[in-house]
């Protein structure tokens, strides 16, 4: 298969300040995620999912370690036109509209005939009758709408989601689960992270575990749920838990 993604021993440590020693965020973590799949990279608070997608994304480097996206260097201009990015707590200009902030990200993205473009995405993300309201405006929910909008707006080939869902009621996960989905059937890769199973468990081909900057776990869901991830669970922390309990007895 292949490959969209490719980490090959991530390293990333950092400290809050200058006399503090260094903790380790990322240590040596290597994945592959294959083109036209789901991966979801599930972990609790803390484990390194956001320095994971940070440094995919090209945002921070690592201390060592290499990422390539589609084959190109993380750096390169060829891998970062082919990403759509929506960040954990995305925060936007909050004087534009709804309508003005995709319009930007549109042009930016060389869509001159950015109109059609626009509205299509308002529509599909549930926002076309708050188009002209100020972002300012927006709940939690809508401007998590917003800004998963603003990661499709230039077509991407691969989409990375930092907690997609969050801020929104039952009624909007289920859109942009289903959203997801439309994207992979198009062909997108989509690499997110959660800390939720069952957000994981309705829409991903394979997991990724990470806990306390190492990957633990990589697999297809259901033969990793046959191995003991309970799905009744409303977050993964007790299994979390439990798994290292368990393999440090």
């Amino acid at each position: 298969m292949n490959t969209a993604i490719r980490l090959e021993n991530i390293y990333r440590a950092f400290k809050n300040h200058f006399w503090q020693k260094k903790k380790e965020v990322l240590k040596n973590i290597s994945l592959e995620i294959y083109q036209g799949e789901i991966f979801g990279f599930l972990g609790p608070n803390g484990a390194g999912k956001t320095t994971t997608i940070k440094i995919i994304t090209g945002l921070i480097k690592p201390d060592s370690g290499k990422v390539t996206i589609f084959g190109h260097n993380v750096d390169s201009m060829e891998a970062k036109k082919r990403i759509g990015f929506l960040p954990e707590s995305p925060y936007f200009y909050e004087h534009l509209t709804g309508y003005e902030f995709l319009k930007i990200n549109a042009l930016l993205s060389n869509y001159i005939d950015y109109k059609d473009r626009v509205h299509d995405l308002l529509e599909k993300v549930g926002l076309k009758e708050v188009a002209n309201l100020p972002l300012r405006k927006y709940s939690r929910g809508m401007l998590q709408r917003i800004g998963i909008a603003q990661a499709l707006i230039g077509d991407p080939d691969l989409l990375i989601f930092d907690e997609p869902l969050t801020g929104l009621d039952p009624i909007g996960r289920k859109e942009i689960k289903d959203l997801i989905l439309e994207q992979k059937a198009k062909g997108k890769t989509i690499f997110f992270s959660s800390h939720i199973l069952p957000d994981a468990e309705a829409v991903c081909d394979r997991i990724g575990i990470i806990i306390d900057g190492e990957v633990k776990e990589v697999g297809e869901l259901n033969k990793l749920l046959k191995r003991g991830i309970k799905t009744d669970e409303i977050s993964l922390e007790d299994w979390f838990v439990s798994k290292i309990k368990k393999n440090h007895a």
